[in-house]
């Protein structure tokens, strides 16, 4: 890979080496070398710019969960290390919540949760990220209700004026990468799927769903079958039913030993004017920031499907901006 340390095999493997050398082997300061300067991170909690954020960020994590380990499910990539890359990375995390932080008092919860990341690279270095953490995997198994832990943290960080403000057009910032992904068949194929559900055609769920496809939703959800995948995008886009969609970024990729994977990195931009997984409508405007990603398979000869899936955005931000604009605090 031009401009990127020979020690790494491929780009799936910087990816994941970096992460563990970053995270588990404590090598923080090596951010300097694998982190731009002026990078730009989004998360749906917050915007932030530079790396000196970023270190600062990673050792706040450390000191919450110290024995934090991050494990790589898959790399879903496009690009050229000439041009620069864009990864799209599943990862498990395990972790014990061992000391005091942003999650609260110290509870000793052995934590499973993933996390989904879209990173850009060139010349050895991540530039612009956008990172997704299943927190409502996290609070809940730490023992608060998402709504309850973002109106807590609202409180924490000072206030309604003063709290951190989560990922919204108006709070995010331009970074370097302006690339929209490939335009492999899988990753259009998902995009289309996203753009029918999104577009209440929800008959598009058994037309593309393998009967047992398996699904992974927010706060560590597993599902299996047609059922599953209904009940969650359908209770997604009953509350924001007149929500702009956007496809931001995909992916699709076939490669060797590997079933044909996407990636889709999608946004919603509305109010919450309708009753679905948020509850009561507040009329709250509201912007939701999701990554997907699937593998498909032909396991009947002619019926190519989306046998896995994994969906993630943050509800605990979503519920910081509800709380924030209707002031049930």
């Amino acid at each position: 890979m031009k401009g990127f340390d020979p020690k790494f095999t491929d780009f799936p493997d910087y990816i994941i080496g970096i992460t563990k050398e970053i995270w588990e082997d404590r090598g923080i300061a090596t951010l300097h070398d694998y982190y731009a300067p002026e990078i730009v991170v989004r998360s749906p909690a917050s915007v932030v710019v530079g790396n000196q954020g970023v270190i600062a960020a990673t050792m706040a994590t450390l000191a919450e969960f110290p024995d934090r380990e991050l494990l790589g499910e898959d790399v879903i990539w496009s690009g050229t290390p000439e041009q620069g890359m864009l990864s799209s990375h599943r990862i498990i995390s395990t972790a014990t919540h061992t000391r005091d932080g942003v999650y609260g008092a110290a509870s000793g919860a052995k934590l499973q949760y993933r996390i989904l990341a879209d990173c850009h690279a060139k010349d050895n270095a991540i530039d612009d990220e956008w990172l997704i953490r299943d927190q409502t995997a996290i609070v809940k198994q730490i023992g608060w209700d998402p709504q309850d832990y973002a109106r807590d943290l609202i409180a924490r960080e000072g206030g309604p004026e003063a709290c951190v403000r989560p990922l919204t057009p108006e709070t995010d910032r331009p970074g370097p990468y302006k690339g929209h992904g490939n335009d492999n068949e899988w990753g259009q194929r998902h995009a289309e799927l996203l753009t029918r559900i999104m577009g209440a055609d929800m008959r598009a769920i058994e037309a593309q769903y393998d009967r047992a496809a398996n699904v992974h939703y927010p706060g560590g959800e597993i599902g299996h079958g047609w059922a599953a995948a209904d009940g969650f995008w359908m209770g997604l886009r009953a509350a924001f039913p007149d929500a702009e969609f956007r496809i931001e970024h995909q992916i699709g990729r076939t490669d060797p030993n590997m079933p044909p994977r996407s990636a889709i990195r999608w946004s919603l931009h509305g109010t919450h004017s309708g009753w679905g997984a948020f509850g009561v409508p507040t009329g709250a405007k509201v912007y939701l920031l999701g990554i997907s990603h699937a593998e498909w398979g032909e396991l009947i000869t002619g019926q190519v499907k989306l046998r896995r899936e994994w969906t993630l955005f943050d509800e605990t931000a979503i519920w910081k901006q509800i709380l924030l604009q209707t002031g049930a605090l």
